[in-house]
């Protein structure tokens, strides 16, 4: 089982911690799930130590996109998409577990907003925090996402993240955050780490500046 404590302390940080939201102008409105459950049987991934079975240490749930796609096809990603008309963000992130992964959530899962993050691609997105326990039972959508990872919190809290690469635009690092013996790229690099300071470090940071490496701006 989940430490509730880290639930309320993640929930009293998001409270705490005043967002910054952007104009969606020409941009898509789009949001992203930020979903902490139990680690299970491990990311399958190469330089994370699988556990010998299953774990209740805290992860996050992340995709590698389905190869179909015509944007950010096997990218990692968070599960997410364009939030409909007359949707919230957070009823978009929702729906979208559901889609995407088959993980229902009630209401009562939500903790938060981080702040919102302009994409090259067109899209303008609100990352939401839920608390999401066991989540035993997770499907992939076949035409959406490739494969489903939780990934240890602690893989977050690495020495050597964030890595950040020249800027192309001054003062607009590129942001990647290591995983394993591989990384991911912003954006959702930089979801992963704004949480990893605003929830888990305690630490008032923002990424509306890291930019994204070229091949995430397709």
């Amino acid at each position: 089982m989940l430490d509730p404590a880290l639930r309320t302390q993640i929930r009293d940080r998001l409270a705490s911690f005043p967002v910054h939201r952007l104009a969606v102008g020409t941009h898509r409105h789009a949001a992203v799930a930020v979903v902490i459950a139990e680690e299970g049987t491990g990311a399958a991934l190469a330089g994370i130590p699988a556990p010998d079975a299953w774990s209740d240490a805290p992860a996050l749930i992340l995709t590698r996109r389905a190869a179909g796609l015509n944007k950010h096809a096997g990218q990692w990603a968070l599960p997410g998409g364009g939030i409909d008309e007359g949707e919230t963000p957070e009823m978009a992130a929702l729906r979208e577990l559901r889609e995407e992964i088959g993980l229902a959530l009630a209401p009562d899962a939500l903790l938060g907003t981080l702040d919102d993050y302009a994409t090259r691609s067109g899209f303008v997105i609100t990352p939401v925090v839920l608390w999401a326990g066991e989540a035993a039972h997770l499907r992939p959508h076949p035409a959406e996402v490739a494969s489903i990872h939780r990934i240890p919190l602690r893989e977050f809290m690495r020495a050597d993240a964030p890595l950040l690469d020249a800027p192309e635009v001054p003062g607009r690092p590129i942001l990647r955050m290591p995983v394993g013996h591989s990384w991911i790229a912003s954006p959702t690099a930089a979801v992963l780490y704004q949480f990893r300071e605003v929830c888990l470090a305690g630490r008032a940071t923002r990424v509306a500046h890291f930019d994204q490496p070229p091949f995430a701006r397709r």
